[in-house]
């Protein structure tokens, strides 16, 4: 027979004070995690499941982000990762834009397209939504602007300068070795050609016919109202259908959640 005490015969030992300690620390520990998903979440720019992504700044190519600009790969990754989020129930994709590239409005739709296919997305329009920034939002399930956001402004444009004169006159002198005719086609030390000229309108037209065409096969909008290049109002846009309807972020927040809610 050992030292051992054994307890008195018909009653219980208590647990294990290690036991019950792990026990506590554990659901300490559950609890503290359940905290920061909840913050997580709440943290986060989601109301009531619609999460809102911003498009500010001139749009390029890439991961660049700043007060000018925004890159397409920002924009997008944050467009498929909202698609992809089980949580988020419809997407609104907050504009305040000049435009940008062709290249990034085309990549940031081909990943708005993909986020369309699986919960609804929702424009809403700030200060300005025009050129390759409105070409993103035609291809949004609704679009909501402010009466004096400035909006469309549909069309390409190609800007070479000449400072060629000033250089003469100054005594500057550019010598170019080049391997093509066009190879220094936009150098300032020089006037474009006529070929030149006619070479870079057909790049321009055949942009531009791409955009316009994008454009009113998405909306009804007639050709001849928005052609020209020019920006509309909001509160004119709406006629025009060029957008949907007047309203503020908020406003675009509730119409995102209605359409959540009324899809299948």
């Amino acid at each position: 027979m050992d030292g051992t005490r054994m307890p008195p015969a018909g009653v219980n030992p208590g647990p294990n004070p290690a036991i019950k300690w792990f026990l506590f620390i554990l659901f300490g520990l559950i609890f503290v995690i359940g905290l920061i998903i909840a913050g997580y979440y709440l943290s986060r720019n989601d109301t009531m499941g619609i999460t809102v992504i911003r498009m500010e700044g001139t749009m390029v190519t890439g991961l660049g982000s700043d007060t000018d600009i925004i890159g397409s790969e920002v924009v997008g990754g944050e467009l498929r990762a909202a698609a992809d989020d089980p949580l988020i129930e419809a997407i609104v994709l907050r504009v305040n834009s000049p435009g940008g590239t062709p290249a990034a409005a085309q990549e940031i739709i081909r990943d708005l397209d993909y986020a369309r296919s699986k919960k609804p997305v929702v424009v809403s329009m700030g200060d300005l939504a025009t050129s390759a920034a409105y070409y993103v939002s035609v291809h949004a399930d609704r679009i909501y602007a402010n009466p004096d956001t400035f909006t469309a402004g549909v069309g390409v444009i190609w800007t070479f300068s000449d400072v060629s004169r000033f250089n003469e006159k100054e005594g500057f002198n550019i010598s170019i070795i080049k391997s093509g005719s066009k190879k220094d086609m936009g150098s300032t030390s020089r006037p474009i050609t006529d070929e030149e000229q006619a070479y870079a309108q057909k790049i321009v037209n055949d942009s531009f016919e791409n955009f316009i065409r994008d454009v009113i096969t998405r909306r009804a909008i007639a050709r001849s109202e928005i052609d020209d290049g020019r920006v509309i109002r909001g509160a004119d846009a709406v006629g025009l259908n060029v957008v949907d309807e007047l309203g503020n972020l908020n406003d675009a927040i509730g119409g995102a959640r209605k359409l959540a809610e009324s899809r299948p």
